[in-house]
C-alpha cells in the first residue's frame, strides 16, 4: 500500500466520527469541531481542472450514480494514475470491497453554501492502491490512491461519485433511485476554489 506523503494528519477514527452504522451504511457526519471547511472543490484526477482525462459515463447516463474518469489516451493507459481529494476532508472508508467495487476510498467535506453548513461526501472506486486510513484529515489535493480496474473487471478507470450526505450505504453504482447522490461535475463546478489564475476546463 503507498503512503500519501501530502496527508497533514493520522489519529483515530473515533476521535472525528460517531460510532459507525450498521455495516454498509457508513458513518455518520463529522462534527463541525473536528473538520477544517473545505476551501473549494478540485476535479480528482488531472488536478486540478480533470486536465488529461475526460467522463466517459456521465452521472445519470444509464442510470450511473457517478462518473467514470479515463486518462485522454484510451484503453489501461492511466492504470496507476494519482487520484486526489476533491477537498478537505476527513477519510470515512478506505478498503477491498470486492467483487466489481474494488479498492474505495471515501472522504466526508464540510463546506459553506449560501452563509450555512453543509456536508458532502466523494466516493473513489476500483482503485489500483489505497494511499489513505480511515481517520486521515486530508487536504484538498492529497493523494488517496490510484486509477484502477477493480482487480480486472474492467478497463482502468476512476468510479467517482459526490453524495449530499454522509453514511449513504456504498451503493450500486447504477439505480434509478438518486435521492442523495449528485452529479460530481455539476458540484464541483459550483464550488471551485477563488483562483487568480485561468482555469482548463475538464473533458466533455
Amino acid at each position: 500500500m503507498i503512503r500519501a506523503a501530502d496527508a497533514i494528519l493520522l489519529l483515530p477514527l473515533t476521535v472525528f466520527l460517531p460510532p459507525l452504522l450498521a455495516a454498509n451504511e457508513g458513518p455518520a457526519p463529522p462534527g463541525p469541531e473536528h473538520l477544517a471547511l473545505a476551501d473549494g472543490f478540485d476535479f480528482p484526477v488531472g488536478r486540478p481542472d480533470g486536465h488529461g482525462y475526460y467522463d466517459a459515463q456521465s452521472f445519470g447516463e444509464n442510470d450511473h450514480l457517478g462518473e467514470d474518469w479515463n486518462g485522454n489516451s484510451g484503453g489501461n493507459t492511466d492504470r496507476g494514475d494519482p487520484v486526489y481529494s476533491i477537498a478537505n476532508g476527513v477519510v470515512t472508508f478506505a478498503d477491498d470491497l470486492g467483487g466489481g467495487w474494488g479498492n474505495v476510498v471515501r472522504v466526508a467535506h464540510k463546506y459553506e453554501e449560501r452563509g450555512h453548513i453543509e456536508y458532502a461526501e466523494s466516493f473513489y472506486a476500483h482503485l489500483d492502491e489505497i494511499a489513505v486510513q480511515e481517520g486521515m484529515i486530508l487536504r484538498r489535493g492529497s493523494l488517496v490512491g490510484t486509477i484502477g480496474d477493480a482487480n480486472g473487471h474492467y478497463i482502468a478507470h476512476l468510479h467517482f461519485e459526490m453524495r449530499e450526505r454522509i453514511g449513504l450505504p456504498h451503493g450500486p453504482g447504477y439505480s434509478t433511485e438518486t435521492a442523495g447522490w449528485i452529479s460530481p461535475k455539476d458540484f464541483i463546478r459550483e464550488h471551485r476554489p477563488h483562483r487568480s489564475e485561468p482555469q482548463r476546463s475538464p473533458g466533455p
